[in-house]
């Protein structure tokens, strides 16, 4: 649920206006991050099995570390500690854990049952709303164009970067994501390794845009158009 992921990071902008939009992108997108570098390690394992569901070729083998219900846990709590050990803001370290855990939540909602509870256990859960293209395709979209909605609710461009950068990054995720649905599945292991990676190169392109478009308040937003 890639735009889902990243709807919940934009919308989490009006609860906390003074976490950057860099930060709150990369913690619900914290277990994709992590996850091709485990991929890499040799501790993770995925598979390219075409038909599997019908939004996706892949399937997720293995992934206790990034993507368990625990492990999880784990990794909101120690994001969090670190957040306020250098921001000393609590509303936004709250929002952050919740952004961490939204992860593997949506990810229950999209994913066949292949999302552990822990390292280790033989439990596994999802609904697989990746099963039906239109319902991916109806609520993934409702989900994105909500978060870009509230985000240009609560934020407001500086200047012509401001506008141009997010616009530019919404276009691009919606090629991304069209072409993940529509496109042939990855040409082998190591190509899917390198391009899951590659997620980590959209992360100072989010901090660039927070720094040109900051937070307002929510009394502010509710009355300010955006500029």
């Amino acid at each position: 649920m890639f735009i889902g992921h990243i709807a919940v990071g934009l919308a989490a902008k009006r609860v906390a206006p003074r976490t950057s939009l860099g930060t709150l992108a990369v913690a619900v997108e914290f277990s994709d991050l992590l996850w091709p570098i485990f991929l890499l390690l040799g501790w993770e394992q995925v598979r390219i099995a075409p038909r599997i569901t019908v939004v996706t070729p892949l399937d997720f083998v293995s992934y206790p570390i990034s993507h368990s219900l625990l492990a999880d846990i784990g990794w909101a709590s120690l994001f969090v500690g670190l957040y306020l050990i250098v921001k000393r803001y609590p509303k936004g370290a709250f929002v952050i854990w919740g952004c961490v855990m939204s992860h593997w939540i949506l990810d229950v909602i999209s994913h066949r049952p292949d999302m552990p509870l822990y390292p280790g256990g033989r439990v596994f859960i999802g609904l697989g709303l990746w099963n039906s293209l239109p319902a991916t395709l109806l609520i993934e979209g409702a989900m994105f164009v909500a978060g870009v909605a509230i985000y240009l609710r609560c934020t407001r461009a500086k200047d012509k970067t401001g506008v141009l950068s997010f616009w530019a990054l919404i276009i691009v995720f919606v090629i991304f994501y069209l072409g993940n649905l529509f496109g042939p599945p990855p040409p082998s292991l190591r190509a899917l390794k390198i391009t899951a990676l590659g997620g980590w190169l959209f992360v100072p392109w989010f901090y660039w845009i927070d720094r040109h478009r900051p937070g307002i308040s929510i009394a502010e937003s509710g009355t300010d158009a955006d500029r």
